[in-house]
């Protein structure tokens, strides 16, 4: 009989899975290999032979996070209305962090997952970080080559707007802060919309906020 592979892909995805929730509630030196392999019920061997050692679990944890997003991101197709395309990238960002708090956490808020060394994290960003951000920067993008944004407008500053307003009304979400009888949800697609509106072209000039109706 052939021997049973123990240290498999979905033993790899339960400690991840277990890792994020750990450092999501407690940190990062919270998180023990000893108690993870306990926790999921496996050995440390498996979690050794698996990642190497703890900054192998965190990067691994961070490439996780961020290929799960990535694969979400590419579900929007783009379509003939990159400045929609924008907003649905925005909606989607926010189903993600709901859906998938702790490795939402992981992905935008824990920078010592991101680069678990001291070397690293004085390094340029990982290669995921720039995947997680591209599809929105090549939205804008063919927004300009359609004439629905200013072509003398840097991408990359309209994207981070977006990017930014999305990232803060989200963690108000999930760190408990929304305002008493108020909730994100009842203006999260209408803001994204409003700051989309604000970077459109509107009768050859870049139309500013205070043009917004």
């Amino acid at each position: 009989m052939a021997r049973l592979k123990t240290h498999d892909e979905a033993l790899r995805l339960r400690l991840l899975h277990r890792a994020a929730a750990t450092v999501f509630d407690r940190g990062t030196a919270a998180l023990s290999l000893r108690q993870l392999a306990a926790d999921v019920k496996t050995s440390t061997t498996a979690v050794y032979s698996l990642f190497g050692n703890k900054a192998g679990l965190l990067r691994s944890l961070y490439e996780e996070a961020a290929r799960l997003f990535v694969a979400r991101l590419a579900a929007i197709r783009p379509t003939d209305d990159p400045a929609g395309d924008v907003i649905r990238l925005g909606l989607v960002y926010r189903e993600y962090a709901i859906a998938n708090p702790h490795l939402y956490a992981i992905l935008f808020s824990d920078r010592s997952v991101q680069c678990p060394s001291e070397a690293e994290s004085k390094s340029e960003r990982p290669r995921e970080a720039i995947e997680t951000y591209r599809p929105l920067v090549d939205a804008v993008r063919r927004g300009q080559q359609a004439g629905q944004f200013s072509p003398e407008s840097d991408p990359e500053v309209i994207a981070l707007s977006v990017w930014g307003t999305a990232h803060g009304l989200v963690s108000l979400v999930l760190s408990g802060n929304e305002p008493p009888g108020l909730a994100v949800a009842d203006c999260y697609e209408r803001a994204l919309g409003v700051l989309v509106a604000g970077w459109r072209v509107s009768e050859g000039k870049v139309q500013g906020f205070a043009d917004v109706p």
